[in-house]
């Protein structure tokens, strides 16, 4: 159990625990940080609270049994690598507080099987949904004004994809 009095999970906190199965972040939370669950291969549950804005890059990075993950109201930034390998996860809600996601936040996340993308987000950034490979659903709002290289880079289950008239860019 975290105390409340805890504000930050640090870099690399928790990096490793291959023992942990499961943890609460108390509201007290604002940040996670830098490959702060990095290869918690059997995390299976988390709970964010809506106190946390900013999960740092690397933060779920080889999460290999975590299934499914609701990013809570509060975050604004996703960071570069933040879901990156967590091979079993199927199900990930995003809010529109979301304003940036990094580059290969959900690389090889080979169980996630569709993706709605914020209203929030302009742009999806180079690999991001690279080696999803049983992505059969993408929804991409009209404010995505940008679509870096590799974005959808294996997905062989991705049948078809409407991009919206505001993409001016394909990478």
């Amino acid at each position: 159990t975290i105390p409340d009095s805890v504000t930050e999970i640090g870099d690399n906190a928790f990096s490793s625990c291959t023992g942990l199965t499961s943890i609460t972040i108390p509201n007290s939370v604002t940040s996670i940080g830098e490959h702060a669950f990095e290869e918690c291969s059997s995390l299976t549950s988390i709970t964010i609270p809506n106190s946390v804005t900013n999960i740092e890059k690397g933060a779920f990075y080889g999460c290999s049994s975590l299934t499914c993950i609701k990013v809570p109201n509060g975050v604004t930034e996703i960071g570069l690598n933040a879901f990156k390998n967590c091979t079993s996860l199927t199900s990930i809600t995003i809010p529109n507080s979301v304003t940036s996601i990094g580059a290969e936040a959900f690389f090889n996340c080979r169980s996630l099987t569709s993706i709605a993308i914020p209203d929030s987000i302009t742009e999806i950034k180079s690999c991001t949904f690279a080696y999803c490979t049983s992505l059969t659903s993408v929804v991409i709002p009209n404010s995505v004004t940008r679509i870096y290289q590799r974005a959808f880079l294996i997905c062989p289950s991705l049948d078809s994809i409407s991009i919206p008239e505001s993409v001016t860019f394909i990478g």
